[in-house]
């Protein structure tokens, strides 16, 4: 993440983990299935940390507001930032790279997310017709505002006050549309 895909060498990696560079190859021929594993496993530890709560019986504010936290604190972070743009700058020379990244990473979140508005339109709790798009909508909702900047490197980190403004205006704009 600190050097960037292209900037960060085999012999460096090798250096950081404490093991040799023959056995960094014997798990991963290549630097990119190496890079691909890294955005699999952190998405994947994301989006478990979330799965509990999205399986949640609770008035969905709340829940939409813990999961609402949780995608803030990852692409206001600098691992989210770093991952988010290596994995589209390499998707174009690397299209697997994209492909695993989407699939692990956004992809994941949304079936997560979408798993749950089921659940609680299920339950009456929400009014849905197309949760696919309901989850979509939800978590650029949760990006609107900062992640732009952030990601053009334009502005600070994201304030407490920021975040807290933006979650608001996310559960309101979507309880609006999708509250019972």
């Amino acid at each position: 993440m600190r050097d960037g895909y292209e900037g960060a060498s085999v012999d460096e990696i090798a250096r950081e983990a404490g093991v040799s560079k023959a056995t960094l190859y014997s798990y991963f021929p290549d630097k990119r299935l190496l890079f691909a594993e890294v955005a699999k496993s952190e998405c994947t530890r994301q989006a478990d940390n979330a799965l509990e709560l999205l399986t949640s019986d609770d008035d969905p504010a709340d829940v939409l507001r813990e999961a609402g936290e949780r995608i803030i604190a990852f692409f206001s972070s600098d691992f989210g930032l770093s991952m988010y743009r290596i994995c589209v700058a390499e998707s174009c020379r690397f299209p697997e790279l994209g492909q695993r990244f989407y699939e692990s990473g956004p992809k994941l979140l949304r079936d997560r997310i979408v798993e749950y508005l089921r659940h609680a339109a299920a339950l009456g709790k929400l009014q849905i017709e197309d949760f696919e798009l309901a989850a979509d909508q939800f978590a650029e909702l949760c990006r609107a505002s900062y992640f732009p900047k952030l990601l053009c490197g334009v502005g600070e980190k994201i304030g407490p006050d920021e975040r807290e403004r933006v979650l608001e205006g996310a559960i309101e704009m979507f309880m609006a549309r999708y509250g019972t």
